[in-house]
């Protein structure tokens, strides 16, 4: 993954289609648009975003290559002079966003685009397809974090996640909501995320005995020993661990954890923290992994399983119990006047928006207005300019600097929506001055 190379193609054809029949008819005045949920799903109480750094370098280095350029004249479907104007395409716009690491909610812009029509039209696909995705991985995530708030938990996803681009992605945005490390090695190299890993059931396989696996990897491995005790049997792998233990330890290695990835977790983490314990060995944890989601290890939590950290995986990964948004990137104002889409189930609020944040006494959130920009309203707006002229107005923080970010914002957000049963709906306030441009918009356009 590479968005310096990334190709223009990467989008719909309609994209493309609506971009010559706009060059045709020379309409390319200004349009905005904004990237919005218009509904939280039943089993969210919060959305996390995230995904705008990728976002910001795609718009950054979008452009048509020579060889883009060959294959669409060549195509059939575009005319020579439609083509010859897009190799000089280049996002020249601003955008507006929440920082990733910001909970939102319904109908709450997190993105608005602000560039000439065909700019701001080309890049609805790529930028749909990378704040979703990485939504539902923060989203997910932090709803993990929110229930083991001293657990370690690390990302395990990436061999059962779909395709080499989203298993990047899910580490760095596990990581972004608060997950301490990853087992993906490129996502550690690219964004010193920590890394973890064990071992494979193939490795204790391929040795005629369990305990020589354990005692060979110890050695490989002496700052690092993490052993998979569940390929045979459970309890008689951890009791064969507390001699080895002694025997390494002479040698100055300590094991430093077991790790336990089938069969009832909680059980099994029950009986080897008793071995363990009466093996003289309390210092060395239990991590769990197997088909984990936020709704497993909170049971697991719940029932005082003696766990001190979870690999999740999968159902993280793949968002399983949500696997999409219903989002959308709508256009809310043309030439200077606004616009909205009034389909059934799916109108849209016109205009620049900006969502302004109120907070109780104690620093927690307390309820949103979605307004008109430069409206008037009690709160702090989210929304801030991050590109103008198609280059960033300020560095981007740090995937650290942004998960210390997104670590505070989810600390505010209060009791009733931190849980992940569905809670009365977190309340956003339509502005006075929204409503009216929307019956005025409406008026004109019927």
């Amino acid at each position: 993954m590479n968005n310096a190379t990334e190709s223009a193609l990467l989008t719909d054809l309609y994209q493309l289609t609506m971009l010559q029949a706009y060059f045709d008819k020379g309409l390319d005045d200004t349009a905005v648009f904004e990237f919005f949920v218009r509904k939280l799903p039943e089993n969210r109480n919060f959305l996390l975003a995230a995904g705008l750094e990728q976002v910001l370098d795609y718009l950054e280095n979008l452009h048509f290559s020579a060889d883009e350029l060959h294959w669409l004249r060549n195509c059939g479907r575009f005319h020579e002079r439609f083509v010859d104007a897009l190799a000089d395409l280049r996002f020249t716009g601003e955008v507006w966003a929440m920082p990733e690491g910001t909970p939102f909610y319904a109908n709450e812009p997190i993105l608005r685009v602000v560039a000439p029509l065909r700019e701001a039209q080309l890049v609805e696909t790529r930028i749909i397809n990378l704040l979703q995705f990485q939504t539902l991985i923060a989203t997910k995530a932090a709803r993990v974090r929110l229930v083991a708030p001293d657990s370690l938990l690390v990302d395990f996803g990436l061999r059962r996640a779909h395709g080499a681009e989203a298993g990047l992605l899910s580490a760095r945005t596990s990581f972004l909501a608060g997950f301490d490390g990853t087992s993906n090695v490129q996502a550690g190299m690219r964004w010193n995320i920590p890394l973890f890993g064990t071992m494979a059931h193939s490795f204790i396989q391929a040795h005629e005995d369990e305990l020589g696996a354990f005692e060979d990897f110890s050695h490989s491995h002496p700052k690092a020993t993490t052993l998979l005790i569940d390929t045979y049997d459970t309890e008689a792998a951890a009791r064969a661990i507390v001699p080895l233990a002694r025997k390494l330890s002479h040698e100055g290695i300590e094991i430093q954890a077991v790790r336990i990835d089938s069969g009832d977790l909680g059980c099994h983490a029950s009986r080897v923290r008793a071995i363990l314990d009466e093996g003289g060995l309390p210092n060395v944890h239990i991590f769990a992994s197997g088909n984990l989601d936020e709704y497993a290890v909170q049971a697991l939590l719940a029932a005082k399983a003696p766990i001190d950290g979870f690999g999740v995986g999968t159902r993280m990964n793949t968002s399983d119990d949500c696997p999409y948004l219903e989002c959308a990137y709508k256009l809310q104002e043309y030439a200077g006047s606004a616009r909205r889409k009034r389909s059934e189930g799916k109108a849209s609020w016109p205009g620049r928006k900006q969502v302004f944040r109120r907070f109780d006494a104690e620093g927690r959130m307390s309820g949103d207005t979605l307004a008109l920009e430069g409206d008037e309203v009690t709160g702090t707006p989210l929304l801030e300019c991050a590109m103008r002229g198609g280059k960033r107005t300020v560095a981007s923080p740090t995937l650290a600097q942004a998960r210390d970010y997104a670590r505070a914002q989810l600390a505010r957000i209060a009791p009733p929506w931190r849980g992940l049963e569905a809670a009365v709906p977190y309340p956003v306030e339509i502005s006075t001055t929204l409503r009216e441009l929307a019956q005025q918009v409406d008026r004109k356009s019927m």
